[in-house]
């Protein structure tokens, strides 16, 4: 585990040695949530076209659920037991970390909460959408990517970090997914 630490610790100090000031600013407002906000209305108002007010209907409480289980779930079964420290708050790292906001936030890192979410949301909008248009779901992806990507930017998580947070997120978006689209489907053909 340790080796595993030493490793993810690494990777941290390169991909957080990246940074550039016309980067920073970039990577602050990729991760800012009020940039999202316009973003995942379009994705409502394209499920409300697509399937109609019934689709919006099902989408409404499915996503609450999503971001439900993804973030409370990234909280209560990641940071609350594991309670690994961000890398901003670990010795070894100290003077190391380019920290781009004042605060880094809470103490504990392992899972990132954003990358859970997002990943959930672009999951789930995927299944959602059927893959169609065909771009869909890489430039869904991509972009919970680069929100993923701007939190180690920002010297707020490790990469593992953001991984784990990633793959927690697209199994808890998938199972929602899986549930909202059987029930859209269910109706289609009623």
């Amino acid at each position: 585990m340790e080796q595993l630490e030493a490793l993810d610790r690494a990777a941290f100090l390169v991909l957080n040695g990246l940074h550039a000031p016309w980067a920073d600013e970039v990577m602050r407002v990729v991760s800012d949530r009020f940039i999202w906000i316009p973003l995942y209305l379009l994705l409502l108002i394209v499920l409300q076209r697509r399937f109609g007010w019934r689709g919006l209907a099902w989408a409404v409480p499915s996503i609450a659920l999503l971001i439900f289980m993804a973030d409370k779930g990234s909280v209560l079964l990641f940071k609350e037991t594991v309670q690994r420290l961000r890398p901003c708050f670990e010795p070894l790292l100290e003077g190391k970390v380019h920290l781009v906001y004042a605060s880094c936030g809470g103490k504990y890192g392992f899972v990132s909460s954003h990358a859970s979410n997002h990943f959930a949301i672009a999951v789930f909008m995927s299944m959602a959408l059927r893959s169609t248009p065909r771009w869909a779901t890489a430039a869904l992806l991509l972009w919970a990517a680069l929100i993923a990507y701007s939190r180690v930017y920002l010297g707020v998580h490790y990469p593992g970090d953001v991984l784990v947070g990633g793959l927690w997120g697209t199994l808890v978006g998938f199972l929602v997914g899986r549930i909202y689209v059987g029930l859209v489907a269910s109706r289609e053909h009623a």
